[in-house]
């Protein structure tokens, strides 16, 4: 996009400390907007007391305008009879919130310029497309809604100007959303409402929303003119729901000839140019309403354009349905017939539906840490600027006076800031310490007052802080001076008259004193004439001979090395004692030839080839300067390699902490990463067999299984990915890279919480994104991508064009039945079928949306071993026979769905009609239908 097609509005900047201050959700978790009406005002709608706010307190641009009289809508305040526009291009603004949310945007034109031109605009969130605003009437109101997860402390709602006119809005609503509710949402997608229907009423004006339905969802009714075909049924008595929902009693329909059927269907949007085949997903709600005698029974079965989706027997009183999991086969139209079968006495009924398209969430960000610390300075200092949204996506509208580094796998960090001559008073904000990356800080000749913050010395990849030209007093911290001593820091504080004017309160180093000399001098004598005794004796011993041939050079032991960690899982007072050989840098250039050989890079810093005085081979994993990860992971890893043992977790050799160098040398895996072999990187044109791949998987399955189970207390891996798993040159398997891993405190604790979230794209469990909250079974949904991976050959995210996780990608194809869509081209094709469909359903299962509902590594080693002799029985007999897995098209009760627990439980198997199981599951007592009126 061009940079005429402007960033017009980011929404509402809400961060989290600053709620306190500005509206606030109210007690049902709303955040309801009023776009346009008087600064700093708020009211209560009388209809469904809720409570709206002014927007001005959450953007910095537009202005506020009221629609064209003839469009008012009668007496009294209405939503839509203002709006705020935004003609000038290049403003954004930010809302934060988190968990599922459901966003809807309200629009309302109204000829409030007076020009009659109706505008064409694109809508976002965040950096990922939403939809295409398009106003074709001037008295229509245009309401989007979309389901999204939110996992970082940033969410955006982007108004973008495409050049066909000015965006404005008329609303935002924010609903807070149980994830029970939608499970078809996650990270990397979101769901975009087509319709949202109601099939009892009959009049078309009848909208139900809150009260009514407590998620505020708008629920609006079928056309009037089936009434000819469907008759209403209802009862007083009231459905059973869950968690306290308040829904009176729903209605549904049912046909007016008993041997109809229930027929309805819907078109798909008009394409667009950023979506231009969207799929869609159905949820149909079902209670029955009637008491039905002993004789009587309602049993019947849905079909999406003539092909049978499921079997199913409304439950008296109680509210349920069924949700299609993956999205159906794009077509011209979607035809649903509701019709009873042969066992059933009634006809068929439906309480109301809901329909989505797929949107893709799946572009990442700033990182969230850096955002959040951003939007902090932001409001210390009210920078105006063109300071709204992420700060560095995208990059053609990055923050002005900051510099990004972007990588592919990882998002975008903020390494420089030149805020020179930006009118800053007050002191120095403390935020910038969260700047982890940045590497340049230009904060000269401002208005900053009060002292140097220490922060700053904790920066690890700061290397210039230009402080001169403030009102700066008091003297220069410890910690950095402790860095301009050691060269690692340049800092420019000149001109800044109450700064260091106590002596030497600004000087790197204090000359020594002769009583030191006195005390120094006879020291260096003591240990010099100690090491002439030593050497004497080593000669004397030499000469006798020596005491045993096989004598090799001793580890180093390190019995200095102490330090405290903090935040890592192994309690507030435990110390850091490595047994280990401890090396020094010195040592390290001789071992790996000055770094010479790289072997890979990951958040850490490079890994280097190195071979030590015995001719062992070891891998050294270098901290670089410029690494996100610091002294606390070096740490936790150097710990966590101490205390395990296991052959499928790769062993520490040593360790080096020498000044500011870091570094672990650990064994070497000669056939690189796991992730290497599945892309087919420097493997000489040979894949992974089907028997290694498993092999693969079990090896390292049982690697976090030790670490969950035989650990005490239990690690928690949190970066379990292909890149993260090693092989050596029998192909077996070993996990590595613990620098992010957690620890439990003691045997009661599940979950260990944490402040930010850690991990790589498209392996991070949803579960814990959203709560923050880390479990064995987060480990389990990053090893069922792995998985899925072997099974494949795709890469955890995928651009089919539009990003996609590999998970969506597999089991849209899964769906059609036809395993030779979904296994790697590459892999050897001698496999046995069974043991990869298997396979398969063991990863879906370990990447279910609730962690309750995934396998233990415990469950996964024992099922990855039936998958290996399931292999070893078609090696032994051949594989003539043995090239049928059963569908879940044509058999309801298939093995496909014996460990989808998520799917499985509830399904009615009393109908031979076909069911495809595996792409629909019951939503258990789902109080998600509408009310009755």
């Amino acid at each position: 996009m061009e940079r005429s097609l402007q960033w017009l509005l980011l929404l509402l900047f809400f961060a989290v400390g600053v709620l306190q201050s500005r509206a606030q959700p109210d007690s049902k978790g709303f955040i309801s907007i009023d776009c346009g009406i008087p600064p700093k005002t708020s009211y209560v709608d009388n209809e469904t007391k809720i409570s709206y706010a002014a927007d001005d307190s959450f953007t910095d641009g537009g202005s506020n305008h009221n629609v064209s009289t003839e469009y008012i809508f009668g007496p009294g305040r209405s939503r839509l009879d203002n709006l705020r526009a935004f003609p000038d291009v290049g403003a954004r603004n930010c809302y934060t919130l988190r968990s599922l949310y459901l966003i809807r945007a309200t629009f309302f034109y109204g000829n409030y310029d007076g020009l009659n031109k109706l505008p064409v605009f694109d809508l976002y969130i965040g950096v990922n497309f939403w939809t295409t605003v398009n106003i074709t009437s001037l008295g229509v109101v245009y309401r989007y809604e979309a389901i999204v997860v939110v996992p970082d402390d940033f969410m955006q709602v982007c108004l973008i100007n495409i050049g066909a006119g000015t965006p404005f809005i008329s609303g935002l609503d924010l609903r807070p959303l149980e994830n029970r509710l939608y499970p078809q949402v996650n990270a990397t997608q979101g769901l975009l409402l087509l319709m949202r229907r109601n099939f009892g009423p009959t009049d078309n004006s009848l909208e139900i929303r809150y009260p009514d339905d407590p998620h505020d969802r708008f629920w609006g009714t079928w056309d009037s003119s089936s009434s000819n075909e469907w008759k209403e049924i209802s009862t007083a008595s009231r459905v059973e729901n869950v968690d306290g929902d308040t829904f009176d009693a729903p209605t549904a329909v049912t046909p007016r000839n008993a041997s109809d059927n229930i027929l309805f269907f819907w078109e798909p949007d008009q394409p667009q140019p950023k979506d231009p085949t969207p799929s869609y997903i159905a949820i149909f709600h079902f209670a029955e309403l009637q008491l039905l005698t002993n004789n009587a029974s309602r049993q019947f079965y849905i079909n999406l354009n003539g092909e049978p989706l499921i079997v199913y027997t409304p439950e008296y009183l109680k509210a349920g349905g069924y949700y299609s999991l993956e999205p159906f086969e794009r077509t011209s139209s979607y035809n649903i017939s509701i019709n009873a079968t042969a066992n059933s006495t009634l006809p068929p009924l439906i309480n109301a539906v809901e329909i989505f398209s797929i949107i893709s969430t799946a572009v990442i960000s700033t990182d969230s840490q850096d955002a959040s610390s951003m939007m902090a300075i932001k409001d210390k200092y009210q920078v105006k600027k063109n300071w709204m949204g992420g700060p560095c996506m995208p990059k053609t509208f990055a923050w002005d006076k900051l510099t990004c580094s972007y990588t592919n796998s990882s998002r975008a960090r903020i390494i420089s800031l030149n805020l020179s001559s930006s009118g800053f008073s007050a002191d120095i904000s403390s935020s910038f310490g969260n700047l982890k990356a940045l590497q340049y800080l230009d904060l000269s000749n401002n208005s900053l007052t009060g002292s140097i913050p220490d922060v700053f010395s904790q920066l690890p990849s700061l290397r210039v802080l230009d402080l001169t030209g403030n009102q700066l007093s008091g003297s220069i911290p410890s910690g950095i001076l402790k860095r301009i001593q050691d060269g690692s820091l340049n800092v420019r504080y000149g001109n800044n008259p109450n700064l260091c004017i106590n002596g030497n309160s600004c000087k790197a180093a204090k000359k020594k004193s002769k009583l030191a000399i006195y005390i120094v001098i006879p020291a260096v004598l003591v240990v010099l004439i100690a090491s002439v005794t030593t050497l004497f004796c080593l000669l004397r011993r030499k000469k006798q001979g020596p005491m045993n041939n096989s004598l090799k050079q001793q580890n180093k032991r390190s019995t200095s090395t102490s330090q405290v960690l903090r935040n890592s899982g192994y309690g507030d007072n435990v110390s850091l004692r490595l047994e280990n050989r401890r090396f020094t840098y010195k040592e390290l250039e001789k071992i790996t030839n000055k770094f010479k050989r790289v072997l890979g890079r990951g958040g850490f810093g490079y890994v280097y080839h190195g071979f030590l005085e015995d001719g062992t081979q070891v891998a050294v994993k270098l901290r670089s300067e410029s690494s996100s990860q610091g002294a606390k992971e070096f740490l936790v890893e150097a710990q966590i390699l101490t205390r395990i043992h296991h052959k499928n977790l790769v062993s520490m050799i040593g360790y080096c902490k020498d000044g500011i160098y870091m570094a672990l040398v650990y064994e070497y895996m000669p056939e690189g990463t796991l992730q290497e072999h599945i892309a087919g990187e420097n493997n000489k044109g040979k894949y992974l067999t089907w028997r290694e791949r498993l092999n693969i998987a079990l090896e390292s399955a049982q690697g976090l299984e030790y670490l969950h189970k035989g650990c005490n207390p239990p690690i928690i891996h949190r970066d379990v990915k292909a890149t993260n798993i090693l092989l050596n040159t029998r192909l077996e398997a070993k996990i590595a890279d613990f620098g992010l891993s957690k620890a439990f405190n003691n045997d009661n604790i599940t979950h260990v919480s944490t402040n930010a979230l850690v991990g790589t794209l498209g392996y991070v469990d949803p579960e814990y994104q959203m709560t923050m909250q880390a479990t064995t079974k987060s480990d389990v949904y990053s090893f069922g991508v792995v998985l899925l991976e072997l099974v494949t050959g795709k890469p955890a995210i995928l651009h089919d064009p539009n990003p996609i996780s590999v998970i969506h990608w597999t089991r849209q194809r899964v769906a059609r039945g036809n395993i030779e869509d979904v296994v790697d081209i590459c892999m050897p094709s001698d496999y046995d079928v069974n043991g990869v469909w298997k396979a398969m359903d063991i990863a879906f299962t370990c990447t279910a949306q609730a962690s309750m509902q995934r396998l233990t590594m415990t469950d996964v080693v024992m099922q990855l071993q039936e998958c290996l002799e399931l292999e070893d029985a078609r090696c032994a007999i051949g594989d003539a026979h043995n090239r049928f897995y059963p569908s879940t098209r044509s058999d309801p009760n298939s093995n496909y769905n014996i460990y989808d627990t998520d799917r499985s439980n509830d399904v009615s198997q009393n109908s031979g009609v076909a069911m495809m199981e595996h792409n629909f599951g019951r939503v258990p007592t789902m109080a998600s239908g509408p009310a009755a009126r």
